[in-house]
C-alpha cells in the first residue's frame, strides 16, 4: 500500500478532482493494480458499471475485481463492504482522505474489456476504474506507470494526456462518464496522422502486421472527410482510431472521439493492394466507416433515455434499428461516396446484406423494433435457434434505412437530409423518441409517413424493395439457386459431420436431427458434407446415424433441401441510379 503525505493544496485538488494510479507490474499474470485517492462523502459508495456504452449486454465487469482494500490518511485499514454485485460501501468517512486499492484481472481480448500481457496493455476504464457515487461530476486525473521493461510502449487514447517521463503518462477526463467511455492502449504501435476537414486524426495499429501505411492513410482520410461533410461538422475536435491486428478476431466499439477496432491482420491493406480494395480490405474499411459514423449517430445523437446512461441495469430502447441500422446502411455507402470503392463493388456489398436478410427465417417472426428492444437478451447471445427466432437490427435496420432513403428521394428529400436534421436537433438538446423519424419524414416531404414506417418497423411483412428499386433504374429479382441439404448447416470434422444449425422447414428437422449432433454415416457410408448434398438431391428416405451427447442415434430422413433465396441486382438505367448514388 502506498502512503501519502498531503499538503493543504493537495486536499484542495482532491476536493475537486479524483486521482487514479494505474500500474502494470503484474502484467504476466494479466493483472492491473489500481489505486484511487479521494475525499469521501459521509457514507461513500463505490461502484463499477455492469455494461459499457454501445454494447448492450450486462457484462458483469466486477467479477474481475480482486482484493479491494481501503485506508485512511494515516494508513489505517478501513472496513469496505461489498453489498451488491458491483458496489462497495465505506462508512463514517466524511471529508476524510481515503485510498482504495484493488487488482483487476485483464485477459479479455475484445474491444469491450481489458487485456494486459507483454505485448499490449489495453484498458476500458469502464471495467477497471471504480467510480464514486455522488462524485461522478468531478474532474479526473489518471496516472499510468509502466514497468521498466515496457517503458518503450506508446500511448493511444482519445483522452487528453501528457508524458514528462518515459514510461509514465497522465490522462485527464472532465468527469467519470468521459473516463469510462475513453479506452487507452499502450504497446509498440504503427501510427500516422492526417487532417480531415481541418480536424486532426490519428490512426494507431498494434500487433504483428504488414499494413500499407500510405494506402490506409489515403483511403481513411477520404472516408472521414466524406462523413464530416455529410453532417456539415463534427462533434469532436480530434479523433483516434485504435486497431489491434490479430489472426481472425473482428469487431469495433465507438467512443466520443475515438474507436477501438480489432481485425484480422489480412484485412489491413497490403503492399500490393489493388486500386479497387480487396474484399478483406473493404471489410476493414467498412468497420472504420461504421464506428466513425457512430460519433454522430449514438455518441451525439441518442435515444432520449440514453442521454444519461444508467450503467447498473439494462437501458431498453426499440430504436436501435435507427442507430445501428442507419449506420450499417451508410458504412458501405460512404466507401462509394468517398471514391474508395466503385459502384459495382458497392452493389455487391448491398447484395450481401439483402441475401443475409432473405435467408433469415427469423425475419418472419420478429420485427426490427422488437429486435432492438431484445438486444439485451438476444443479439449478443446467439445460439443455434437465433436465425429462426429473430432478425438483426443491424441487417434489417440497414435495409429499412435503404427503403427510407429511396422513399424520401422519390419525394424530393433524402435520408441525408433527415440525418442532418437529427444532428441539428441534438445540437439544440433534442434527442430521438419513438415518433421522431415519422415527424421528420413528414416535415421533409409534406407527406404522411406513419403507415409506411409502421410497415417497415413494426411488422414482419416483406420490405417494398421490389417497388422501390425500379424507380432508381435497378431490376430486383429474387432467385432460389442454392439449397441446404436436408435443411442442415454443417461442417466436416474428423469425427464426422457436425451440425451447426437445423432449419425448421427441412426434412432433417422433421426427422429429429438437431444442432450439435455429429453425423457419422448415411445409408451405411461414412458421412461428409459432400455426401449429404448428393443424397439430398436423390429421391426416397435414407438412414442417418449420428451421435448426440455421446449416444448413437438413428434417423430416417427424406431427401430434399431448403432453398436459399438470393437477389440479383441489374442496372437498367444508370441515370436513375445516379439520382440515388451520385450524391
Amino acid at each position: 500500500m502506498i502512503s501519502y503525505s498531503l499538503s493543504f493544496i493537495d486536499y484542495f485538488v482532491l476536493s475537486i478532482m479524483l486521482h487514479y494510479q494505474i500500474e502494470f507490474d503484474d502484467y504476466r499474470q494479466h493483472l492491473i493494480h489500481v489505486t484511487l485517492r479521494f475525499l469521501a462523502d459521509p457514507t461513500q459508495v463505490l461502484s463499477l458499471p455492469t455494461w459499457i456504452p454501445g454494447s448492450y449486454l450486462i457484462r458483469e465487469f466486477s467479477k474481475h475485481i480482486e482484493g479491494v482494500k481501503a485506508y485512511d490518511e494515516a494508513g489505517r485499514v478501513l472496513k469496505i463492504q461489498k453489498f451488491e454485485k458491483n458496489k462497495w460501501r465505506l462508512f463514517n468517512t466524511d471529508h476524510e482522505l481515503i485510498t482504495v486499492e484493488y487488482d483487476v484481472y485483464a485477459y479479455d481480448l475484445s474491444v469491450r474489456g481489458a487485456y494486459v500481457d507483454q505485448n499490449r496493455l489495453y484498458v476500458n476504464p469502464a471495467c477497471v476504474c471504480l467510480g464514486l457515487e455522488g462524485q461522478e461530476s468531478k474532474a479526473i486525473e489518471a496516472e499510468i506507470f509502466l514497468p521498466e521493461e515496457l517503458k518503450s510502449f506508446q500511448l493511444a487514447t482519445g483522452l487528453k494526456s501528457k508524458s514528462l517521463v518515459k514510461g509514465r503518462f497522465t490522462l485527464y477526463a472532465e468527469h467519470y462518464a468521459e473516463l469510462i467511455d475513453s479506452p487507452f492502449e499502450l504497446a509498440d504501435q504503427t501510427r500516422f496522422s492526417f487532417i480531415a476537414n481541418d480536424i486532426p486524426h490519428e490512426f494507431v495499429v498494434s500487433g504483428k502486421h504488414s499494413m500499407n501505411v500510405e494506402r490506409m492513410k489515403h483511403d481513411l482520410e477520404k472516408i472521414c472527410a466524406t462523413e464530416i461533410s455529410l453532417f456539415g461538422s463534427a462533434p469532436f475536435q480530434d479523433y483516434t482510431f485504435m486497431t489491434m491486428a490479430t489472426a481472425n478476431s473482428y469487431g469495433g466499439l465507438e467512443h466520443p472521439n475515438s474507436t477501438s477496432l480489432i481485425t484480422p491482420r489480412d484485412d489491413l491493406p497490403q503492399a500490393n493492394e489493388p486500386v479497387e480494395p480487396s474484399e478483406n480490405y473493404q471489410r476493414f474499411l467498412g468497420l472504420c466507416s461504421h464506428e466513425y459514423f457512430h460519433s454522430w449517430l449514438v455518441k451525439f445523437i441518442r435515444p432520449e433515455n440514453f442521454v444519461n446512461y444508467d450503467l447498473n441495469k439494462e437501458g431498453y430502447t426499440s430504436l436501435l434499428w435507427i442507430f445501428e441500422g442507419f449506420t450499417s446502411y451508410y458504412d458501405d455507402l460512404i466507401l462509394l461516396r468517398s471514391g474508395v470503392i466503385p459502384q459495382d463493388a458497392y452493389l455487391k456489398l448491398l447484395k450481401a446484406q439483402l441475401d443475409r436478410y432473405l435467408q433469415n427465417p427469423g425475419r418472419n417472426i420478429q420485427t426490427v423494433a422488437e429486435s432492438s428492444f431484445d438486444a439485451w437478451i438476444k443479439f449478443y447471445r446467439q445460439d443455434e435457434n437465433s436465425n429462426h427466432a429473430g432478425t438483426s437490427y443491424y441487417n434489417k435496420g440497414c435495409l429499412v434505412a435503404l427503403c427510407l432513403d429511396l422513399g424520401l428521394r422519390l419525394r424530393g428529400s433524402s435520408l441525408d437530409a433527415l440525418l442532418r436534421r437529427l444532428y441539428e436537433n441534438a445540437q439544440n438538446g433534442i434527442q430521438v423518441h419513438e415518433r421522431t423519424i415519422y415527424e421528420l419524414c413528414n416535415e421533409l416531404t409534406g407527406d404522411q409517413w406513419l403507415e409506411q414506417i409502421n410497415h417497415l418497423v413494426n411488422t414482419t411483412d416483406e420490405l417494398p424493395l421490389d417497388q422501390l428499386f425500379p424507380e432508381f433504374g435497378i431490376q430486383y429479382v429474387l432467385k432460389d439457386e442454392k439449397s441446404l441439404a436436408f435443411g442442415l448447416k454443417a461442417i466436416d470434422k474428423p469425427e464426422g459431420v457436425f451440425i451447426q444449425q437445423v432449419r425448421r422447414d427441412g426434412t432433417a428437422a422433421q426427422a429429429g436431427l438437431s444442432a450439435n449432433d455429429t453425423i457419422i454415416a448415411i445409408d451405411g457410408i461414412k458421412a461428409t458434407t459432400k455426401l449429404l448434398e448428393q443424397y439430398a438431391k436423390k429421391q426416397g428416405t435414407f438412414t442417418i446415424f449420428a451421435f448426440r451427447n455421446h449416444e448413437l442415434m438413428q434417423f430416417d430422413v427424406v431427401a430434399g433441401g431448403v432453398e436459399l433465396t438470393t437477389v440479383e441486382l441489374t442496372i437498367n438505367d444508370q441515370a436513375k441510379v445516379a439520382k440515388w448514388l451520385a450524391v
